[in-house]
């Protein structure tokens, strides 16, 4: 239901997606460069695959602020590489869990298997979208 409800919403504002993903790559920045780093000990996520993993919602960051501010046309192109970067990024969240797992907490697995699934979410949100605006 809050998805159809975020695809609806998205559909008439496809633009605005670009700040939906924007504030998450923001939060998941903060949680992964400050907070996380501080937590290190209960987390288990070793500080430097944290720096690594923030260098990517820098990124997305920058880039949805980019297509929001002057994309005025195609968005739907924008969306789906937005969303496949996010996909990426997840995969390689997995990765470097299961290459961290005898270090990495419950807490750190969890952290990391919430961010995936927020994530994915926004992605398919973001594939949907492009899909039924490049119809029209």
């Amino acid at each position: 239901m809050f998805f159809n409800q975020l695809y609806r919403w998205g559909k008439r504002n496809p633009r605005h997606l670009f700040l939906l993903d924007g504030a998450g790559a923001l939060l998941s920045l903060f949680l992964l460069g400050v907070v996380l780093v501080e937590l290190e000990i209960f987390f288990g996520i070793p500080i430097s695959t944290l720096y690594f993993l923030s260098f990517f919602p820098l990124c997305f960051l920058l880039f949805d602020l980019f297509c929001f501010s002057i994309v005025r046309r195609s968005h739907e192109v924008y969306l789906r590489i937005i969303a496949f970067l996010n996909i990426a990024y997840c995969l390689l969240s997995i990765i470097l869990s299961i290459v961290h797992y005898e270090i990495i907490s419950i807490l750190g697995l969890l952290y990391i298997l919430i961010e995936v699934i927020i994530i994915g979410v926004i992605a398919g949100l973001e594939l949907s979208v492009a899909k039924t605006i490049s119809r029209v």
